[in-house]
């Protein structure tokens, strides 16, 4: 499985690596972007089974990002994971095309959860 992981914090990646490496996830099969602009310079030029982004980054936000992925590609599940939980963030994030959302801070069995209803895990 073929993860974009979009967040702004180096931190907050890292602690999302380390649960997808705990799911089963390869190192190899995790590439990093620290904002919506370098995701889609990575989008373009790899295929993924998914993506988790973040929705509040400079350069280019997630909601930014989320848009222009779904001008290319309608299918592909994008996860947003934010701080943001107002319902009316979650429905705009929604109305811009993310598949589900999940609110930091989150479990492992959280990111488990949201992975599994998207795409199959080996684990």
């Amino acid at each position: 499985m073929k993860i974009l992981l979009v967040d702004d914090s180096g931190t907050m990646r890292a602690i999302q690596k380390r649960c997808l490496f705990k799911l089963g996830v390869s190192p190899d099969d995790v590439v990093e972007a620290e904002n919506g602009q370098v995701a889609l310079e990575a989008f373009g030029a790899d295929t993924f089974d998914i993506v988790l982004t973040d929705q509040n980054m400079p350069v280019m936000d997630g909601l930014t990002f989320v848009k222009e992925v779904r001008t290319t590609n309608k299918d592909i599940p994008i996860v947003m994971i934010t701080t943001e939980s107002e319902r009316s963030r979650v429905i705009v994030a929604i109305e811009a095309g993310v598949s589900d959302y999940l609110v930091k801070p989150f479990t492992p069995d959280d990111l488990s959860a949201k992975l599994r209803k998207w795409v199959p895990l080996n684990v």
